[in-house]
């Protein structure tokens, strides 16, 4: 058996006020494309579909696309489970009626309880169990059990499905969670605050294969076959140099065989650039990925007039910028008097970025003058 595990779409997410949605869509072309040229047994979403819980239209309109295509067109069953970011009833609605058509929703714990079954020669019968993002508080509640943390929740959880299982059945589980001691990324929301969001790997070894969500660096935890997928794209620019993509899973009648990672490729990637502004206006000239999404980090220590406009003449998509190089000799303790000092320093640097040249010697003494007397005046 082959199935894709993937996670973390967030259909609609907004990044610095730019929206994603038209690289979202040509990711997604690639992992159809992927699909219609390798089939496979299933794709797997282990949460996160949307970046909010309300998600803009556009955002539901490209997931209606994707599943007509995936689903109708080539026949390929789709399993899913609410993420932290999903609203598990909203994404729900209708899961009854749409399970004929491929679609199966996991949203809540009693569906949780009724494993999607597929059967291949290679591996038999397969069961996917759905483990929808919980925390301690509605496992509690739910099931009357006195559960406290998010590790006591997913190992009661784990507890239930492993009971369930059936006999020469391969077990896989879908579950969004923050697996203890795997490597986190800025663009991901916190479960909860001081560390009670962590969960040992131990309570999912009885399972074939654990098609993790909520991380979006693809990765392993405790075993091979425990496994993130990572996002489907680039989320912030902490995740520059990791592989965004997808992972596909082969099954055979031992259980897990591999996992191996397809890359899907933004058209924007997102990066740090960190040099002096002549220097990055120098190389954007021949940059190739000059339409990448970048954080600019300016190390010029000396005060510069609107570098976003003049970043933007050969990086049209900056984002952000920095000016760590500002700060270099500045010391904490001394602040307010350097800053003092520095005033003139300031203008003079604004008066040259300005008119492209340097204050005469009176020009500098009236403006010395100016800043002493607004400065005496301050102090009185």
């Amino acid at each position: 058996m082959k199935f894709l595990h993937t996670s973390d779409w967030h259909l609609g997410r907004q990044f610095h006020n730019v929206s994603l949605l038209e690289d979202q869509k040509d990711v997604l072309r690639q992992m159809m494309e992927y699909i219609s040229e390798n089939p496979v047994d299933a794709l797997i979403i282990a949460g996160d579909i949307y970046d909010r819980s309300v998600p803009p239209t556009a955002a539901i309109e490209l997931m209606n696309k994707t599943v007509n295509y995936i689903c109708g067109e080539l026949k390929t069953p789709i399993i899913l489970i609410p993420g932290n970011h999903d609203g598990a009833k909203r994404l729900g609605f209708g899961a009854e009626q749409m399970r004929d058509s491929g679609l199966h929703i996991i949203s809540t714990f009693e569906e949780m309880m009724s494993p999607v079954v597929i059967e291949t020669k290679q591996a038999g019968k397969v069961a996917f169990y759905g483990m929808p993002y919980n925390d301690p508080e509605l496992v509690r509640y739910h099931f009357s059990e006195p559960v406290t943390t998010h590790d006591q929740a997913h190992q009661f959880l784990a507890s239930k499905l492993t009971s369930q299982f059936e006999p020469g059945h391969k077990n896989v589980l879908l579950s969004h969670c923050y697996m203890d001691g795997a490597i986190e990324s800025d663009s991901e929301r916190p479960l909860s605050i001081g560390g009670s969001d962590r969960v040992s790997h131990e309570h999912f070894k009885a399972f074939d294969y654990v098609a993790l969500g909520h991380l979006h660096q693809p990765q392993k935890k405790g075993e091979d076959y425990i496994r993130y997928s990572g996002s489907l794209m680039k989320y912030s620019f902490s995740e520059q140099h990791q592989k965004k993509g997808m992972t596909l899973v082969e099954l055979d009648s031992n259980g897990f065989n591999s996992a191996t990672h397809i890359d899907l490729t933004a058209p924007h990637q997102m990066r740090i650039i960190e040099d002096e502004l002549d220097n990055i206006l120098t190389m954007g000239k021949t940059d190739a990925n000059s339409h990448d999404y970048l954080l600019v980090r300016l190390t010029d220590k000396h005060a510069i007039l609107d570098p976003m406009e003049k970043l933007r003449k050969v990086y049209p998509n900056v984002l952000h910028i920095e000016k760590p190089g500002m700060l270099i000799g500045i010391e904490q303790t001394l602040g307010k008097a350097r800053l003092a000092r520095g005033e003139i320093d300031m203008f003079n640097d604004f008066f040259l970025e300005a008119q492209q040249t340097q204050l005469s010697k009176e020009q500098s003494e009236t403006i010395s003058n100016v800043i002493k007397e607004l400065t005496q005046e301050h102090k009185e």
